[in-house]
């Protein structure tokens, strides 16, 4: 405490925030944090480190702890989530099989280890061995037949819908926050708004087995964007255990965008991918140093999972390919072709996905989460056990999608009709006519990719885990797959046709039609995020397709156009408008011509604003003031008559510090004067002890002048991350925008109700 001596007989007087109290400087939930001040805040105590680590060697070494802190936190956070996504893939490869049966050798092996381990499989029945039985031959001794069909069938159902039920019951109960895909709320807290808990230690341990459970029930969606969250929950705990981290919300919103870019580093074994996704998707404030920071700890997160090797096959991913003919010219043509039909399902997608969200807010719908999630994994399960290509898990289903035909390779898809004649090279097969496996595979195909449109339209959103990226990629490669055999047949039948001759000749292997499930898969998984750099850049760093770019930037390229072309939001976005949280996107443009002054409270016929006084308000004044409104902060004028502006106090730290005083200090009272001065003000002989509040006085908020045009108000809000900023005019205070204000006037602008932005 300091003692500020004798004045005016006012006794002792202190100034309250010379000595930090609990809580100064932290957030209510559901606000947005002050960018400005948690930057100066940081500045200041990297100040007094530098000048303390002079005194004393154990300060230095100190400063030299802090200055790793960074760089610890980002391994740890590396380490936990490569492990995590590692224990996640291997659970869901073991916990998918289960619904079809059982390892009898070691019930915890999937399918795949469980044949792996055995002497006894063959190469040409490597997926039938001995020690792996489905649950008919366990149960009743019969593989073949309807009945053993029908007792299959019955328990992948049963299977499908306890683990679904499971899943929903633990994110209702120990962790509401764990449910759907995670992305737009990060999004929206990287950001700068505050979601108390939506971090947690629950939510990453709910969200973590959660996940494991509705991807092994079979239901359409992914791991991927809750992978995002997983990861930026274990930045959140680890980034509390370091003061500099703790204490500022601006420097933990550096650790959580490079949470991301590990969290995307193991969901698709894609490093640079996931750096490049923090930096154009998810990330509101990137400087140089998180760039630097967000490589390490996906560097060190793909280093843990590739140490886990969850696939067996010394990759970070199932889908790694090799195809082994280049793509040609004229190929670029089904290419743009299959943007185009990516952006379309995008804006399909966005719109009936949104409007279906809507309907569960605004209806009874809402009222029963875990029935809505049985009933759609009981129908998706019911239609996808008879398709081949809908039983199998999502994963699975494009691994073999993005495949190419050698000559090992069993797929339905590969059987095509072979020359007796052909001597080539294994790798080397030219263009073959389809057999009846590939046709069949085609009308499987095109059932599949309508049951997979429809389906995950009403799967994402629910109550559970859902991430949108697998879903997404798997309908553009069925298309693309289904594309690439088209071409690869009228290539074969029509091989004199002017755009065929220049480069596919007879007994030549021209089109892969693994490519062009590649490319339809980027091309959809583009129109639904409106992501560009670092979609080409996850899809090959995903696949190894180092030489398809091009092709993979065309469509992603085109497929954004189209979708653009019918609305400017990204899935993304379009759920943070539906949640209303208070998110200024930095790619919307603002091009209306109206002034602060328009937007500013108080409007005409409203109340005046409400400002604290520098050295004329008591406590109880105060108090009563915080009482009647509900205004995060309140501006500090000279007097209510001059009304020239001194500064802006927050409303939290006004109530701790009132608090504060009148535990610790004596002779603060409800008539005591509260000043904001550095002089007390002149008091009569008898008054009560005043209050001095100079240090939580914001001296510099950020003002404007009431003709500033809208445009440049919007572009400081997005650049300077405010949460308010003061009109003026010659010095005196006229009014106060705030971010919701900003938003608000945004959607009239646009023609939307200006209320949806509020966040319920």
């Amino acid at each position: 405490m300091v003692n500020a001596g004798d004045m005016n007989g006012s006794g002792n007087l202190m100034d309250f925030l010379d000595e930090p109290f609990p809580d100064v400087g932290t957030y209510e939930d559901f606000n947005t944090i002050d960018w400005l001040r948690e930057k100066s805040r940081d500045t200041d105590r990297h100040r007094k480190i530098t000048s303390k680590s002079k005194e004393s060697i154990w300060e230095f070494i100190k400063s030299l702890l802090d200055a790793w802190s960074g760089w610890v936190v980002m391994l740890l956070i590396g380490l936990l989530a490569g492990t995590l996504a590692g224990v996640i893939d291997l659970a869901v490869d073991w916990m998918t099989d289960l619904k079809e049966g059982v390892c009898l050798s070691a019930f915890w092996y999937s399918h795949e280890q469980c044949c792996w381990t055995s002497n006894e499989t063959t190469f040409d029945d490597r997926d039938k061995c001995p020690k792996w039985q489905k649950w008919s031959e366990l149960l009743v001794n019969q593989s073949e037949g309807a009945s053993a069909y029908i007792l299959n069938y019955f328990l992948y159902i049963m299977w499908a819908l306890s683990f679904a039920f499971l899943a929903v019951s633990l994110v209702r109960v120990f962790a509401p926050y764990a449910c759907g895909s995670g992305i737009p709320e990060i999004k929206t807290i990287l950001s700068g708004f505050i979601i108390r808990g939506y971090l947690g230690k629950w939510t990453l341990l709910i969200k973590t087995v959660t996940l494991v459970l509705v991807v092994s029930s079979g239901l359409s969606l992914g791991k991927e964007g809750p992978l995002v969250h997983v990861a930026c929950c274990c930045g959140n705990f680890f980034s509390s255990l370091f003061s500099k981290y703790s204490k500022n919300e601006g420097k933990r919103r550096e650790v959580l965008s490079a949470a991301a870019a590990a969290g995307v580093s193991v969901a698709f074994g894609a490093p640079i991918g996931g750096v490049l996704f923090s930096l154009e998707e998810v990330s509101y404030y990137f400087p140089l140093k998180t760039l630097w920071r967000s490589f390490f700890a996906a560097l060190v997160a793909a280093f843990t999972l590739r140490s886990i090797n969850p696939f067996g096959n010394s990759r970070l991913v199932l889908f790694y390919v090799e195809y082994h003919t280049p793509w040609y010219m004229a190929e670029l043509f089904p290419f743009i072709l299959l943007g185009v039909f990516g952006g379309l399902w995008g804006t399909l997608f966005i719109r009936c996905n949104i409007a279906w969200c809507r309907r569960r807010k605004t209806t009874r719908l809402g009222k029963y989460p875990v029935l809505e999630v049985i009933v759609v994994t009981a129908i998706t399960a019911i239609i996808a056990y008879p398709n081949p290509y809908t039983r199998r898990s999502t994963s699975e289903l494009i691994s073999e999608l993005f495949n190419d035909c050698g000559a090992l390779e069993s797929s339905q898809l590969c059987d095509y009709i072979n020359d007796p004649n052909m001597t080539r090279p294994v790798d080397d097969i030219p263009d073959r006519p389809a057999g009846f496996g590939v046709y069949t595979a085609m009308w499987q195909l095109a059932l599949a990719l309508i049951f997979k449109i429809i389906i995950t339209i009403f799967t994402f959103g629910m109550k559970i885990p859902s991430g949108l990226f697998i879903p997404s990629m798997a309908v553009g490669a069925m298309a693309g797959r289904m594309v690439g055999i088209g071409v690869e047949q009228l290539a074969y039948h029509h091989h004199d046709w002017i755009i065929f001759r220049n480069w596919c000749r007879p007994g030549a292997d021209c089109v892969t039609p693994g490519l062009y499930a590649m490319v339809g898969a980027a091309a959809c998984l583009g129109g639904v995020t409106r992501m560009t750099v670092s979609l080409v850049v996850i899809m090959f760093e995903l696949t190894g397709g180092l030489e398809y770019i091009v092709p993979l930037m065309a469509a992603a390229v085109t497929s954004k156009w189209v979708a653009d072309a019918f609305g400017k939001e990204g899935i993304y976005e379009a759920h943070i408008h539906l949640n209303g949280y208070p998110f200024l996107d930095a790619k919307d443009e603002f091009t209306h011509r109206t002034l602060a002054t328009d937007v500013m409270r108080p409007r005409r016929g409203e109340p005046p604003l409400s400002v604290l006084t520098q050295d004329s308000m008591t406590v109880e004044d105060v108090e009563t003031l915080i009482k009647e409104t509900d205004y995060n902060g309140f501006p500090v004028v000279v007097s209510k008559d001059s009304e020239r502006l001194i500064g802006f106090a927050q409303r939290r730290e006004l109530i701790l510090a009132i608090k504060n005083a009148r535990q610790r200090q004596d002779g603060v009272v409800s008539n005591s004067i509260m000043y904001f001065t550095e002089d007390p003000p002149e008091l009569p002989a008898n008054s009560p002890h005043p209050l001095k509040l100079r240090r939580i006085l914001n001296l510099s908020p950020f003002t404007v002048t009431d003709h500033t045009p809208m445009e440049t108000v919007v572009d400081i809000f997005r650049k300077l991350g405010l949460r308010q900023c003061l009109v003026t005019r010659s010095g005196r205070l006229l009014g106060i925008i705030t971010k919701k204000d900003v938003l608000r006037h945004m959607a009239q602008m646009a023609n939307q109700d200006p209320e949806s932005i509020m966040f319920n």
